[in-house]
């Protein structure tokens, strides 16, 4: 059996942010469901966990035996659909090697907005079979098969061990409530937008931060596939009614300062390569004059 030999480090003095997935709900080669993990300190939290959410753990040598705190920006499936792995995976102890992965031994923390414990309740109960096989079979820590929820639109969410995590309501209706998260610890901040139209909190929650990562869709794209395919224009167009534009999000970090802007949720997705993620990003620079990188699936980015 090949030990694992990209794991990261189990205690990170300052933030790191991995983007685990920059897809949307239609599948995209190279481009995962939505997903991001945060570690800091001796902690790994996991924002939004869409399907392949584990694989992509696993590739950016975070073991998923390392997350208990799963926290929702919203529960459309590209965001939630693989709650299931994350769940019964974080749960199991995994041996690689000579080395002892342990599971969850306590409840999974799932934190987000105030629908969360009626979707991700029902979900979990669908887990039921599997559970108790996992406990009774297996004999996994009985305490792991729990969830506790912490449901909150608006405020401090997690304060521990110098981590704190803010939620604050954005607007992605008819999905409603929906939430963004900002993370600070040890001096440095990031705000992680989840989905939605251009929102002042946005702004005022991002103002002077190291790292926003924010959706986008591009415009001109979305436009030319709508006259390409005529018949296709509800479904086309409906990313325009509660998503940002690249050239918003532009403004958006110019408004707050943020020193890095990074770009998740492409829509439509382009190629992985640089010449079409510039296409993507046309114009953004002569709105917003700080960094601005479009990400890929694993790009990681160190706030230290």
């Amino acid at each position: 059996m090949q030990p694992q030999e990209n794991l990261l480090p189990d205690f990170h003095e300052h933030i790191k942010a991995v983007i685990l997935g920059t897809g949307t709900p239609r599948a995209f080669y190279g481009r995962a469901k939505a997903g991001v993990a945060i570690l800091a300190g001796d902690k790994t939290f996991l924002f939004d966990c869409g399907g392949a959410t584990v694989d992509q753990l696993i590739k950016a040598g975070i073991m998923p035996q390392r997350i208990s705190d799963v926290f929702f920006t919203h529960h459309h499936s590209d965001h939630n659909s693989g709650f299931f792995d994350v769940f019964i995976t974080s749960w199991r102890t995994h041996v690689i090697a000579d080395r002892v992965f342990e599971g969850r031994k306590g409840p999974m923390q799932v934190y987000g907005p105030t629908t969360t414990k009626a979707i991700i309740g029902k979900m979990r109960e669908s887990f039921d079979f599997d559970v108790n096989l996992r406990v009774n079979y297996n004999f996994s820590a009985g305490d792991g098969a729990d969830i506790q929820y912490h449901e909150s639109n608006e405020g401090v969410v997690y304060e521990q061990d110098g981590v704190k995590i803010t939620a604050f309501e954005v607007d992605h209706r008819p999905v409603y409530p929906a939430i963004a998260y900002k993370i600070e610890y040890n001096g440095k901040a990031v705000v992680i937008s989840g989905d939605t139209i251009p929102v002042d909190s946005m702004v005022e929650h991002s103002r002077g931060i190291d790292l926003l990562i924010h959706e986008s869709y591009n415009k001109s794209w979305l436009d030319a596939l709508i006259a390409k395919f005529p018949e296709q224009k509800i479904g086309l167009s409906n990313p325009a009614k509660y998503h940002s534009t690249t050239l918003e999000v532009a403004e958006i970090a110019r408004k707050a300062g943020v020193a890095h802007l990074v770009l998740t949720h492409h829509i439509p997705a382009p190629a992985a390569n640089e010449e079409a993620e510039a296409a993507y990003a046309a114009g953004m620079d002569e709105i917003f004059q700080g960094k601005i990188t479009m990400a890929r699936d694993l790009m990681a980015f160190d706030l230290g």
